[in-house]
Protein backbone atom coordinates (compact mmCIF):
# COMPACT_ATOMS: atom_id res chain seq x y z
CA UNK A 1 0.00 0.00 0.00
CA UNK A 2 1.01 3.25 -0.92
CA UNK A 3 2.22 6.27 1.75
CA UNK A 4 0.45 9.13 0.46
CA UNK A 5 0.80 11.43 3.30
CA UNK A 6 3.89 13.39 1.60
CA UNK A 7 3.35 13.24 -2.25
CA UNK A 8 1.68 16.15 -3.83
CA UNK A 9 -1.77 15.28 -5.03
CA UNK A 10 -0.30 15.39 -9.24
CA UNK A 11 2.78 13.07 -8.19
CA UNK A 12 -0.02 10.43 -6.48
CA UNK A 13 -2.32 10.75 -9.07
CA UNK A 14 0.38 9.92 -11.92
CA UNK A 15 2.08 6.90 -9.60
CA UNK A 16 -1.56 5.34 -8.90
CA UNK A 17 -2.55 5.63 -12.49
CA UNK A 18 0.25 4.11 -13.48
CA UNK A 19 -0.54 1.30 -11.17
CA UNK A 20 -4.04 0.93 -12.72
CA UNK A 21 -2.99 0.74 -16.13
CA UNK A 22 -0.23 -1.43 -15.99
CA UNK A 23 -3.04 -4.57 -15.32
CA UNK A 24 -3.23 -7.16 -17.90
CA UNK A 25 -6.50 -7.25 -19.73
CA UNK A 26 -7.05 -10.99 -18.36
CA UNK A 27 -6.61 -8.83 -14.60
CA UNK A 28 -8.85 -5.94 -15.68
CA UNK A 29 -11.69 -8.49 -16.98
CA UNK A 30 -11.46 -10.82 -13.65
CA UNK A 31 -11.62 -7.70 -11.29
CA UNK A 32 -14.39 -6.57 -12.93
CA UNK A 33 -16.16 -10.16 -12.81
CA UNK A 34 -15.16 -10.01 -8.84
CA UNK A 35 -16.70 -6.20 -8.32
CA UNK A 36 -19.85 -7.45 -9.72
CA UNK A 37 -19.86 -10.23 -7.58
CA UNK A 38 -18.99 -7.92 -4.18
CA UNK A 39 -21.96 -5.80 -5.35
CA UNK A 40 -24.87 -7.28 -7.49
CA UNK A 41 -26.34 -8.77 -4.46
CA UNK A 42 -25.56 -6.12 -1.84
CA UNK A 43 -28.81 -4.20 0.21
CA UNK A 44 -27.59 -1.28 -1.17
CA UNK A 45 -27.41 -2.18 -5.26
CA UNK A 46 -30.60 -4.03 -4.75
CA UNK A 47 -33.03 -1.76 -3.02
CA UNK A 48 -31.82 1.42 -5.49
CA UNK A 49 -34.08 2.21 -8.24
CA UNK A 50 -31.94 4.95 -9.52
CA UNK A 51 -28.51 4.48 -10.13
CA UNK A 52 -25.63 6.38 -11.91
CA UNK A 53 -22.71 4.38 -13.23
CA UNK A 54 -20.06 5.17 -15.14
CA UNK A 55 -18.33 4.06 -18.25
CA UNK A 56 -14.15 2.72 -17.55
CA UNK A 57 -11.69 4.82 -19.32
CA UNK A 58 -7.94 5.34 -18.09
CA UNK A 59 -7.61 1.90 -16.29
CA UNK A 60 -10.51 1.91 -14.30
CA UNK A 61 -12.19 -0.90 -13.15
CA UNK A 62 -15.00 -1.70 -15.43
CA UNK A 63 -18.69 -1.70 -13.85
CA UNK A 64 -20.59 -2.62 -16.98
CA UNK A 65 -21.80 -6.07 -15.67
CA UNK A 66 -22.81 -4.04 -12.94
CA UNK A 67 -25.19 -1.30 -15.47
CA UNK A 68 -26.38 -4.58 -17.89
CA UNK A 69 -27.95 -6.34 -14.55
CA UNK A 70 -29.17 -3.07 -12.90
CA UNK A 71 -31.08 -2.95 -16.40
CA UNK A 72 -31.92 -6.58 -16.15
CA UNK A 73 -33.84 -6.01 -13.34
CA UNK A 74 -35.62 -3.00 -14.57
CA UNK A 75 -33.71 0.15 -12.53
CA UNK A 76 -33.53 3.10 -14.33
CA UNK A 77 -29.35 3.52 -14.85
CA UNK A 78 -27.67 7.20 -15.10
CA UNK A 79 -24.03 7.71 -16.75
CA UNK A 80 -22.49 11.20 -16.88
CA UNK A 81 -22.94 13.52 -19.68
CA UNK A 82 -20.96 16.96 -19.67
CA UNK A 83 -21.80 19.70 -20.69
CA UNK A 84 -20.81 22.12 -23.48
CA UNK A 85 -21.21 25.23 -21.43
CA UNK A 86 -20.27 25.65 -18.88
CA UNK A 87 -17.47 23.32 -19.52
CA UNK A 88 -16.95 22.06 -15.75
CA UNK A 89 -20.89 21.12 -15.54
CA UNK A 90 -21.82 17.33 -15.39
CA UNK A 91 -25.14 15.82 -15.57
CA UNK A 92 -26.83 12.02 -14.84
CA UNK A 93 -28.55 11.01 -17.88
CA UNK A 94 -30.74 7.60 -18.61
CA UNK A 95 -28.90 5.30 -20.78
CA UNK A 96 -31.09 2.41 -22.21
CA UNK A 97 -29.77 -1.05 -23.18
CA UNK A 98 -27.90 -0.87 -26.61
CA UNK A 99 -27.88 3.24 -26.45
CA UNK A 100 -25.22 4.51 -29.24
CA UNK A 101 -22.57 6.51 -27.44
CA UNK A 102 -20.14 8.91 -28.32
CA UNK A 103 -17.07 10.46 -27.02
CA UNK A 104 -17.04 13.43 -25.16
CA UNK A 105 -13.95 16.01 -25.24
CA UNK A 106 -11.73 13.52 -23.10
CA UNK A 107 -12.88 10.42 -25.27
CA UNK A 108 -14.93 9.19 -22.61
CA UNK A 109 -18.44 7.50 -24.01
CA UNK A 110 -21.21 9.03 -23.22
CA UNK A 111 -24.78 9.41 -24.44
CA UNK A 112 -26.15 12.07 -26.41
CA UNK A 113 -27.53 15.22 -24.58
CA UNK A 114 -30.95 14.83 -23.87
CA UNK A 115 -32.56 17.11 -20.70
CA UNK A 116 -35.36 15.46 -20.92
CA UNK A 117 -33.70 11.79 -19.62
CA UNK A 118 -31.66 13.86 -17.00
CA UNK A 119 -32.30 14.00 -13.66
CA UNK A 120 -31.05 15.55 -10.17
CA UNK A 121 -28.49 14.36 -8.89
CA UNK A 122 -30.04 14.24 -5.38
CA UNK A 123 -32.63 12.15 -6.85
CA UNK A 124 -30.53 9.33 -7.41
CA UNK A 125 -30.53 6.44 -4.97
CA UNK A 126 -26.96 5.43 -5.78
CA UNK A 127 -23.66 7.15 -7.34
CA UNK A 128 -21.08 4.31 -8.41
CA UNK A 129 -18.27 6.32 -8.78
CA UNK A 130 -14.62 6.01 -10.40
CA UNK A 131 -11.25 7.16 -8.75
CA UNK A 132 -8.05 7.19 -8.74
CA UNK A 133 -6.91 6.46 -5.22
CA UNK A 134 -9.17 5.61 -1.77
CA UNK A 135 -8.44 5.51 2.08
CA UNK A 136 -10.18 3.46 4.23
CA UNK A 137 -11.61 6.72 6.41
CA UNK A 138 -14.23 7.23 3.07
CA UNK A 139 -11.62 9.24 1.29
CA UNK A 140 -11.25 9.46 -2.67
CA UNK A 141 -9.06 11.15 -4.81
CA UNK A 142 -10.34 11.34 -8.31
CA UNK A 143 -8.57 12.65 -12.03
CA UNK A 144 -8.30 16.52 -10.84
CA UNK A 145 -11.55 17.64 -13.15
CA UNK A 146 -13.86 18.08 -9.70
CA UNK A 147 -16.67 17.02 -11.79
CA UNK A 148 -18.17 14.70 -8.90
CA UNK A 149 -17.27 17.02 -6.27
CA UNK A 150 -18.97 20.10 -7.67
CA UNK A 151 -21.96 18.16 -8.89
CA UNK A 152 -22.37 16.88 -4.91
CA UNK A 153 -20.94 19.86 -3.43
CA UNK A 154 -24.46 20.35 -1.78
CA UNK A 155 -23.77 17.84 0.42
CA UNK A 156 -21.46 20.28 2.17
CA UNK A 157 -24.46 22.66 2.59
CA UNK A 158 -27.00 20.40 3.35
CA UNK A 159 -26.00 18.06 5.92
CA UNK A 160 -28.74 16.38 6.40
CA UNK A 161 -29.19 15.60 2.44
CA UNK A 162 -28.21 11.73 2.27
CA UNK A 163 -28.96 11.00 -0.72
CA UNK A 164 -27.33 9.48 -2.95
CA UNK A 165 -25.29 6.72 -1.41
CA UNK A 166 -21.75 7.33 -2.87
CA UNK A 167 -19.82 4.58 -3.66
CA UNK A 168 -16.42 4.28 -5.21
CA UNK A 169 -15.48 1.53 -7.42
CA UNK A 170 -11.26 0.54 -7.91
CA UNK A 171 -9.23 -1.66 -7.85
CA UNK A 172 -7.14 -3.07 -4.40
CA UNK A 173 -4.04 -1.69 -5.68
CA UNK A 174 -5.52 1.99 -6.07
CA UNK A 175 -5.83 1.87 -2.09
CA UNK A 176 -3.58 4.08 -0.12
CA UNK A 177 -2.84 4.60 3.76
CA UNK A 178 -4.45 7.50 4.23
CA UNK A 179 -5.31 10.73 1.96
CA UNK A 180 -5.28 14.12 2.66
CA UNK A 181 -9.06 15.80 1.85
CA UNK A 182 -9.48 18.78 0.50
CA UNK A 183 -12.18 21.45 2.16
CA UNK A 184 -14.22 20.27 -1.10
CA UNK A 185 -13.90 16.47 -1.58
CA UNK A 186 -17.10 15.00 -0.77
CA UNK A 187 -16.74 11.74 1.52
CA UNK A 188 -17.65 8.54 0.47
CA UNK A 189 -19.44 5.86 2.23
CA UNK A 190 -17.60 2.86 1.18
CA UNK A 191 -15.22 1.76 -1.60
CA UNK A 192 -15.65 -1.59 -3.16
CA UNK A 193 -13.18 -3.11 -4.77
CA UNK A 194 -12.79 -6.69 -6.74
CA UNK A 195 -11.49 -7.95 -3.35
CA UNK A 196 -13.27 -6.25 -0.68
CA UNK A 197 -15.46 -3.05 0.73
CA UNK A 198 -13.88 -0.55 2.84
Amino acid sequence: MLDATDLPRPQLRRLLRQERRALSKQAQRRAAHQLYRQLAQHPLFRRARHIALYLPNDGEIDPRLLLRAAQRRGKATYLPVLNAWPRSKMVFQRVRPHETMQPNRFRIPEPRHNRARQRKVWALDLVLLPLVGFDRHGGRIGMGGGFYDRSLAYRGVRKKWHNPTLLGLAHECQQVDRLALASWDVPLKATVTDRAWY
